[in-house]
């Protein structure tokens, strides 16, 4: 198979063949290190992409963590690849809907490569499906004085554009793009729509549990490059940074975390706020001119489909494994609300009238699962309403088997039913397969058509407008429901709210 490097050769199974590994641009270290992707060494002769490549550095998930969501295996400097899996390479004339996958991991883990985002069963039903690895952590998301913000972000534009350059070939039409994503990806999907050099390359969107606002100002994310900068004993400069070995950033940037945390004054650190993440995407003006829901709000990204939508409990992943959920006290819980902008007592009485029986731990949950998640999402769809853009929106409500069923309908818990790898150790052993066909076929018919068609498997699903419409996957029949959680959501009426530009006057 020719690419505009060299040709590939790809290796079949089944209805499909896989290419693995592709570059799609040359490895971000030694002289490129910490600056924008660059295209790929070509080679000559037919190079074997039987293998996947290497991921990027990264640190790992914590055990109780890494026993749930699995780490990625080989790590390297040559991480800036792709694969590719096609029913018909070659043979449709550039026909088939594209489905590029951007991998989660809070900007520090993941790889396109793992077990999980398989293509295979995607490819098999009628599309080119592609996953990628990006530039992650430090590497990937610094705001440097004398380089380029939101390199991970640039890797990602690059690997879209190998796609539109390259497709046709593997079956795919190129200009029928459809980028899905979840977590880091899907907040990344969303500053994709927000960004200028992202534009025409993608032509629809499936953002799953990440919208938005999740980004860095420039104060903050200069104040996350200058301390990682202080913890390896370097000037917070591209120079300073780019001489520091890979595994030390890594842990500065994992030492990092852990003072996030524990600080105590948070509002030091953003979206970052309790340690979960360290960088982000960062409203740098340049790359990313404006934090995305504010972007959106404003029109940018109208033009490009969305289905768009998040799990129930989201935010039992983060309690539950690593025992916090059990500590949250009913004076913990007051203080942890407030800090969310809600009137404690309030909110506590609303989502225990939504939670019978809740622990503190189980309402601090739900009321960050809104926070995080649900209600940045359906920003970015009332956002999109007031342009008449259309937007589809899901809860995915199906509850994990796994740690003994106490993680709910927890983030991550949708992503195997999506690409129908139902060996998740999330998904236990008996996960439902027509909820997976359904899902799929609902995904599918989005990237060929911008509709979530209905056919035997899904109701009809209406755009979010005026009546919140929701389609609830995994809780029996799928059925789609007017504004549900109406009063949790109502209790987040003024905030996370879009910015309003501000007047020249």
């Amino acid at each position: 198979m020719p690419t505009t490097a060299g040709p590939v050769r790809g290796r079949r199974t089944g209805e499909v063949t896989v290419f693995a590994g592709i570059p799609y641009a040359a490895p971000p270290f030694g002289p490129r290190r910490l600056r924008p992707p660059q295209p790929p060494e070509p080679w000559s002769g037919v190079r074997d992409a039987f293998a996947y490549g290497p991921a990027a550095p990264q640190p790992g998930y914590l055990p109780a963590m890494a026993a749930l969501l699995g780490d990625a295996k080989e790590q390297g400097e040559d991480c800036l690849n792709l694969n590719v899996w096609t029913p018909a390479p070659g043979r449709t004339g550039g026909r088939l809907p594209v489905m590029v996958w951007i991998h989660g991991g809070a900007f520090r883990n993941g790889a396109g490569s793992l077990p999980a985002y398989d293509g295979a069963r995607l490819a098999a039903d009628g599309v080119v499906c592609v996953t990628l690895n990006y530039r992650l952590g430090a590497e990937g998301f610094l705001l440097l004085p004398d380089g380029t913000a939101n390199l991970g972000l640039l890797d990602q534009i690059a690997a879209l554009e190998w796609v539109r350059d390259n497709i046709a070939g593997f079956g795919g039409d190129p200009d029928n793009v459809t980028v899905f994503g979840q977590s880091a990806g899907a907040i990344g999907i969303t500053a994709l729509m927000a960004m200028p050099g992202a534009r025409g390359l993608f032509r629809r969107a499936i953002t799953q549990s990440g919208a938005g606002h999740h980004t860095h100002p420039e104060d903050i994310a200069r104040r996350v490059t200058e301390r990682l900068a202080e913890l390896v004993g370097a000037e917070p400069t591209r120079e300073g940074l780019a001489a520091v070995p890979p595994e030390r950033l890594i842990a500065a940037d994992s030492a990092l975390g852990r003072e996030i945390a524990q600080a105590e004054d948070p509002t030091l650190w953003g979206e970052s706020a309790g340690g979960g993440t360290t960088v982000l995407p960062v409203v740098d003006g340049a790359t990313l001119p404006q934090r995305p829901v504010d972007a959106i709000a404003g029109g940018a990204g109208r033009d490009i489909d969305l289905l768009t939508g998040t799990t129930t409990d989201e935010f039992r992943l983060f309690l539950v494994p690593l025992g916090i959920a059990p500590r949250i006290t009913d004076e913990v819980l007051h203080g942890l609300l407030a800090g969310l902008g809600l009137d404690p007592a309030e909110a506590r009485a609303v989502y225990a009238a939504a939670y019978p029986g809740a622990t503190p731990g189980d309402l601090f949950s739900a009321a960050m699962t809104d926070h995080a998640y649900r209600i940045p999402a359906l920003r970015v769809a009332e956002a999109r309403a007031a342009h008449g853009a259309e937007t589809f929106v899901y809860e995915f409500a199906w509850p994990s088997p796994a740690v003994d069923g106490a993680l709910g309908a927890c983030h991550l818990a949708d992503v195997g039913f999506v690409f129908g790898t139902l060996s998740d150790p999330l998904l236990g052993p008996d996960a439902p397969r027509d909820l997976s066909d359904r899902m799929r076929e609902a995904w599918i018919s989005f990237a060929r058509t911008g509709r979530p068609g209905f056919g035997k498997a899904l109701p009809p699903w209406p755009a979010y407008g005026t009546r919140r419409s929701v389609l609830r996957l995994g809780a029996g029949e799928p059925a789609v429901h007017d504004d549900p959680g109406s009063a949790t959501r109502t209790l987040w009426e003024d905030l996370r709210l879009p910015r309003r530009p501000r007047s020249r006057d």
